[in-house]
This record gives structure tokens, sequence and C-alpha cells, in this order.
């Protein structure tokens, strides 16, 4: 149920909301927007549209507009991806702390250590951590920035409420010395208006099985490549299309035409929410083979549409699919395991169908709207009996 605390109210009596800044890199609309933005968006506009003054402090990019108004949000800003933390502080005091009654810092890259910017009183959302699988990404001054920013989380943060979004971040953090008392799991949810079942939407005809997201290093995809070319020497008359953008493109291509996968694995490049909607109604499989995650929303919105995912057996993507019953967990690094199960769902169209239905089940306990319950009742905690003021 929304939370039912009593509202904060201005000197002037005229506003009955708690007003809150948050901190991210990047916003919805940003070109680079994955899907920590689509979480921060889904939860703090549905709280915008329930009274609170949501002002979202990010980073622009050529062409962007400084400032606008997005779903009730206030939306400011400032610098550009990588000259962010250089103006954000900047721009936090021209806003003028007076203005807020909370800071919440998304920490899903470099954190702004915000507990420092102000008297106001801070909490952080953390959809996960790198730790040393930035070395995997980035090159490695850029990885060893992030890893040693990340080792500077706990003296600044240790008196920060942190708000997790899965239970593989929140211990994750506990390993590095943060209070598990002061750390809430709140799971993201899905749009279940857009990600649902079709009855008329038949599937293809050949097993394909999809992969729709970020073309990043780090997400694992050379695992499915690998899986594939075994499957291909085997006589597999499946394909598997690999939906989105990122600077890991070329290589995969390149990887996929030296294993002679052409016909096989299809590069369809990016896709709208109708054309995604339409691959995962389609797909007999989603395939998500990332080593670590906050999350995996993906497989989420694959089993609202009733396909089941092949997901690797890792932090964050663990619980996002419910091993057996809305997909299938597999050993990350393990190609053989990749093809098995694919080959499985390939060859056992009844099995395909017995998880999808399992899997609209699953992903029915999960939506924006109860996230943003638990978010608003965090929210609450956070600012205490004070309201936030200093």
């Amino acid at each position: 149920m929304p939370c039912t605390a009593k509202p904060l109210s201005p000197a002037d009596g005229t506003y009955t909301g708690a007003r809150v800044l948050v901190v991210n890199w990047q916003d919805r609309r940003n070109p680079q927007s994955g899907g920590a933005e689509v979480h921060l968006h889904e939860i703090f506009s549905r709280l915008a549209n329930r009274g609170h003054r949501i002002t979202l402090l990010v980073s622009g990019w050529p062409g962007a507009v400084s400032a606008e108004r997005l779903d009730g949000m206030e939306v400011v800003r400032v610098g550009g991806r990588y000259s962010f933390p250089l103006h954000a502080r900047r721009a936090f005091r021209r806003l003028g702390a007076g203005r807020f009654d909370l800071i919440v810092e998304d920490i899903n890259k470099l954190p702004l250590f915000t507990p420092g910017w102000s008297a106001l009183r801070t909490a952080a959302i953390v959809p996960h951590l790198f730790g040393t699988t930035a070395f995997r990404e980035a090159s490695f001054p850029v990885a060893a920035t992030v890893w040693m920013a990340e080792r500077r989380l706990l003296p600044a943060y240790a008196e920060t409420p942190i708000q997790a979004i899965s239970v593989s971040t929140r211990e994750d953090l506990v390993r590095r010395g943060f209070s598990a008392e002061r750390i809430t799991v709140v799971q993201p949810g899905i749009d279940h208006g857009v990600y649902r079942p079709d009855a008329p939407v038949a599937r293809f005809e050949q097993p394909t099985f999809v992969y729709v997201g970020r073309l990043k290093k780090y997400k694992g995809l050379d695992v499915v490549l690998a899986a594939a070319a075994r499957l291909r020497r085997a006589g597999w008359g499946g394909r598997i299309l690999i939906a989105g953008k990122g600077d890991h493109a070329r290589r995969l291509r390149r990887l996929a035409s030296e294993r002679d996968l052409d016909g096989c694995v299809e590069f369809v490049g990016f896709v709208s929410t109708e054309h995604k909607v339409d691959l995962l109604r389609r797909a007999w499989g989603n395939l998500y083979p990332s080593p670590k995650e906050g999350w995996g929303l993906t497989n989420i919105e694959a089993a609202a549409c009733g396909t089941p995912s092949i997901a690797s057996d890792s932090p964050g993507l663990r619980e996002s699919v419910a091993d057996g019953r809305s997909g299938y967990l597999v050993r990350h690094d393990d190609p053989d395991a990749w093809a098995a199960r694919i080959r499985e769902l390939s060859e056992r169209p009844e099995l395909r169908d017995q998880l999808g239905r399992r899997a609209v089940e699953y992903a029915n306990g999960f939506s924006w709207d109860r996230a943003a319950d638990e978010t608003e009742a965090w929210l609450v905690a956070a600012l205490g009996d004070h309201g936030g003021r200093e």
C-alpha cells in the first residue's frame, strides 16, 4: 500500500510532498541510457505523480536541453558523460540546498559522494557494484578508477540509508562492510500493460532465441557465440538474434564471422520497445549471459510475455530467473551448458510452453507500483521525524 506517513509542508503551506533531489549520471532520454535509468524513471515519476516534488540532476549530451519537465519531474542537465562529476556539485549549489528535504544518489557508475555535498540528509540507491568485473569492460586506467572509487564507498556512505535492487547487491555491500540493517531491498518492476502475452502472436517457426540489451563486453555475449558454434557443428537448425547497440558490437560481429555463424547468429541492431516486445513474445527463449548484474530486467520482461529465459547463474540474474520455473540458470563460463539448455528448449516445445506459463505467473509479482510504494516508505524512513530539514 502507498505510504501514509504525514506529508511534509513548506513554510507557506502550499506544498505537501517531500522535496527530493535525485542525482544520477543519466536520465531515460539520454542516448546512452539503460536499465538503471528505466528503473529510476519508473519509480520517481510515480512518486512525482503522487505529489512529491522530484528534481532529477543528470548529465547532458550533444543537443540535449538543459532543463525540462518530464513525467512530472523537473530534469536539470549539466556537463556530459565524462564531465558530469565536475559540474554536478556546482549545479546543486546553484539550485540551493533549501529547495530540498533529501538527496537521493543513484550509484550506478562512479559514486559522486553526495553525503559530503551539504548538511541535507542523503540516501543512496545501488543497482550493483562492478568490483573486479570493471577490468573486463574498461581500459585499465578507467577500471582502476572505478575500483578505487568503490573502495571509498564505505567511509563516505556508512551512515547513509541504502536501497539495493536485489539481495545479491545487499550481500555485496555487506561483504564490503556496510551494515545490513541500513540496507533495504526493493526489487524492480515492469510495465504489465506493455509486457504481457498476446495469444494471436505465434512463436517463430524456427527455434529462435533472443538477447535484447546493450552490447557491452561485461554482458558476456562471447559465451553465447561459443555455444552457438557448438550447436552449429552439431547440426542445430535454430538461430540467435542479438538486438541492441554498444561499443562491443563490432568485436561480436567479427567473432561471429570468425566462427562461421552467418545464418545462425543475426545482429538486428537497436530495436524499439514495440519491436522488443514482439521479439520476446515470438522467441523460444530469452538469453542473458552476464557474469554479474544488479538485477536482470529483461528476464522479467520476457517472463511477462510468456517466454522463459536462460541466464547466467550469477549475482542479480539468479533473482530475476526462478530456476526451473521461469527458465534456467547455467554456469556463466560454460558454453556446453548454454548449448545444452538451448538445444533442450529447441527440441521440447512443450517444455518451452510449460515454462512460459509459469514465467507469466512469476512475473506477476513484479510491478513498478509496488516498487514505488516501497521506495516511498524508504524515503519517509530516511527523512525521519524531522522531515529532513537541517
